[in-house]
């Protein structure tokens, strides 16, 4: 997905905070956990909205990885619910198709960039590393 076969772990500039990547499809969560652990991100998974909400601590300072398509809770219904909670880590979303309107729902959530599936090689691992090259 993001990882080409000859792609070495690349040595990154200190990062603040964690990826929390949420998304309901297993093979896409695996898929990303491994791609940007191989690009030295600490790295939490979770396999929908319910299951971070759940989560007793979450990290101070880090960013969210958010699909938009899930069962019960979208990914702009989850932001609503984090920013409730007062958890404001920034946000990426990534969808199957991103319309004008969903890009549009997504700036006015907050959302600091809007990825299409499939991901392009290196557009994600960027986004995070822009939002976790500073501090918070």
């Amino acid at each position: 997905m993001l990882v080409g076969p000859d792609r070495e772990r690349r040595h990154t500039p200190a990062m603040f905070g964690t990826v929390l990547i949420v998304d309901d499809d297993a093979a896409v969560r695996s898929a990303l956990k491994f791609s940007l652990e191989l690009e030295g991100l600490d790295v939490r998974v979770y396999d929908g909205p319910r299951a971070l909400l759940a989560e007793a601590s979450l990290p101070a300072s880090g960013c969210l990885v958010i699909d938009y398509r899930m069962p019960l809770i979208d990914g702009l219904q989850l932001i609503e619910l984090l920013r409730e909670r007062h958890i404001d880590l920034p946000v990426i979303m990534i969808a199957g198709r991103a319309s004008a309107e969903l890009r549009r729902r997504a700036a006015r959530s907050g959302v600091r960039q809007v990825l299409e599936k499939p991901l392009s090689d290196g557009a994600l691992v960027e986004g995070i590393r822009s939002i976790l090259a500073k501090p918070a």
